[in-house]
């Protein structure tokens, strides 16, 4: 339904009390600019609430996600600022699911 074509994950903790407008200026804080097609994730310092915020070259989408149980898998802040996912990463992540292991970074080589 919404074309995502570039997927930022922020490491730093957001409060998940703000809406619309300040998602956005955490976005333009931390990525420098909300770019068409392109999808922005933050989590609470728990990590057990997500937002992700989503220009789709109109306008600003924002959903939420909580997990009643459990944390999502979120790297540390001391990692770097943002990441970049995969579709199929966003897809883990959402479902609570250890993200990192899909794609290349999961790749086994020696055995």
């Amino acid at each position: 339904m919404i074309r995502i074509d570039a997927i930022w994950l922020a490491t730093a903790p957001m409060d998940m009390r703000g809406g619309f407008d300040s998602a956005l200026a955490r976005v333009v804080h931390v990525f420098g600019a909300a770019h068409p097609h392109t999808a922005y994730l933050f989590a609470n310092q728990r990590a057990n609430r997500i937002k992700v915020l989503v220009h789709d070259g109109i306008g600003i989408w924002l959903a939420a996600r909580r997990l009643h149980q459990g944390r999502f898998t979120w790297p540390a802040s001391a990692t770097g600022v943002s990441w970049t996912l995969s579709p199929a990463q966003l897809d883990a992540l959402v479902l609570g699911l250890p993200w990192q292991r899909i794609g290349g970074s999961g790749v086994i080589t020696v055995v």
